[in-house]
């Protein structure tokens, strides 16, 4: 009974121990991934690295890791034209995460997360300045909100000598075109008879917005407007974290 009892206290501390060692290595490891991921995408700060699944140590052993998250703050994307667009609070979960064997690279199988883009920062794709749209009229777009239920407030000042000058409101539907976030109208405003072409409206209200170069190649998937910004999706596979 004695040597039982002995048995039991060594074997619960060896597995105080391999836990702790696992947790340090964990630890360890976030820690490195983080600065590489940092400088790998060149971040201004660096970004959160958690890896997941226990124990770590056998993972490790494996060469694949099953479930890493990464969270970045504030990241700046490709918006085209040599112009930037901040992404906000972007958070990825990497399954499936093989690394090679001097830990200089690291691929997720797949990928999935989620971001937003602030309206303030989409509205430098919208046409704010005043633009022609008819013989001395003129249209642009002062401001982005939440509209409900999905879409997107356009808040629109018309310049026109008949009418003077007159802040309307527009719902727009927001969608995804490939690399692209897309704001269409839903429908134009009565402009109290004036005879404006929808072509030449369109080119005020509706406007698209690039978004190239995502961390590790991710790609958008949906898109949809919400109180503080347009809140994307994304996703991908073989996403490269590092190297």
């Amino acid at each position: 009974m004695r040597a039982l009892r002995i048995l039991l206290i060594v074997v619960v501390v060896l597995g105080g121990l391999f836990v702790a060692a696992d947790r340090l290595a964990v630890n360890f490891a976030e820690g490195e991934a983080a600065d590489r991921l940092k400088t790998t995408e060149n971040l201004a700060a660096t970004p959160d690295v958690s890896i997941n699944g226990f124990p770590f140590l056998t993972q490790v052993a494996g060469g694949t890791l099953d479930d890493v998250e990464v969270g970045i703050k504030d990241y700046e994307a490709a918006a085209g034209d040599g112009e930037r667009i901040r992404i906000d609070d972007l958070t990825a979960n990497m399954k499936g995460v093989e690394f090679s064997g001097d830990y200089s690279s690291a691929t997720a199988a797949s990928a999935t997360g989620t971001a937003t883009i602030a309206y303030d920062e989409l509205l430098k794709a919208a046409k704010s300045e005043p633009t022609e749209v008819a013989p001395g009229v003129t249209a642009r777009v002062v401001s982005l909100s939440d509209g409900g239920n999905g879409k997107i407030k356009v808040g629109l000042e018309v310049d026109a000598p008949v009418i003077g000058t007159r802040q309307l409101s527009l719902l727009s539907t927001v969608s995804v075109n490939g690399d692209t976030v897309d704001v269409r109208t839903d429908s134009l405003p009565d402009l109290a008879g004036l005879d404006l072409a929808e072509n030449s409206v369109r080119e005020i209200t509706d406007f698209q917005q690039a978004i190239d170069d995502l961390p590790g190649g991710i790609q958008l998937d949906k898109v949809e407007a919400a109180q503080n910004g347009v809140e994307i999706t994304v996703q991908g596979s073989n996403v490269r974290l590092a190297g």
